[in-house]
């Protein structure tokens, strides 16, 4: 639902992946940011409305992103979609930060783009810290990007999840994902992606993000 810049590069993404696509906004003008060769739905209407969502094939879909410019309509949307139609994967996109944090809760996942924004920013300009990239619909759980001490560099990564309790999902290394292995060793340069529970998150901060302590 939406069919602004991000649910048209959506659109076009899902449909080269191979899968079969249907578009809906209630300004069939939004439609031009599709380009000529998408074959998929287009649907004018509510996102959230019965009536349109048959036209776009609810019954069959395997997920549903609502990401149209309004908050209130993007969460009606994928609550209607998700507890009346039973589609599991649902998202939905919310610009007010604290909104996208109660909704996450009520097991709605949300993309806060305020907040994500925000804290992109802030990572460049205050590194040395930690920024979400997802947390699971309880809160309790989080993935997130943490810097870490230059200290660390050499060093396996195990002994990063030994001191600090996280456990590390995954390394960008020169922008490509790397899953690590028993003997994988940080690299400078590495960006380090951890799981971690919420509440543990300042004591992983504080860990990783000063060099290890050396014992004897």
């Amino acid at each position: 639902m939406g069919c602004g810049r991000v649910g048209a590069s959506l659109a076009h993404e899902l449909e080269s992946r191979g899968h079969g696509v249907a578009v809906i906004d209630q300004n069939p003008d939004a439609f031009r940011r599709l380009d000529e060769t998408f074959s998929g739905r287009k649907v004018t209407g509510l996102g959230f409305d019965r009536d349109t969502l048959h036209q776009a094939g609810i019954e069959d879909a395997y997920a549903f992103a609502a990401v149209s410019d309004g908050d209130n309509s993007n969460i009606l949307a994928a609550r209607v979609v998700r507890e009346t139609y039973g589609v599991d994967n649902v998202v939905a996109r919310i610009y007010d930060p604290h909104r996208a944090e109660i909704y996450q809760r009520l097991g709605i996942p949300t993309v806060a783009t305020v907040r994500w924004t925000s804290l992109q920013v802030l990572r460049r300009l205050l590194p040395l810290g930690s920024t979400d990239e997802f947390r699971d619909p309880s809160g309790q759980v989080r993935l997130a990007e943490v810097d870490v001490h230059a200290a660390w560099v050499g060093k396996p990564l195990r002994a990063l999840e030994e001191a600090s309790g996280a456990r590390v999902a995954y390394v960008t290394r020169y922008g490509a994902g790397v899953l690590p292995t028993a003997g994988t060793v940080l690299q400078e340069n590495d960006q380090v992606h951890v799981l971690m529970r919420t509440a543990d998150a300042d004591a992983v901060e504080r860990v990783l993000t000063v060099a290890p302590v050396v014992t004897a």
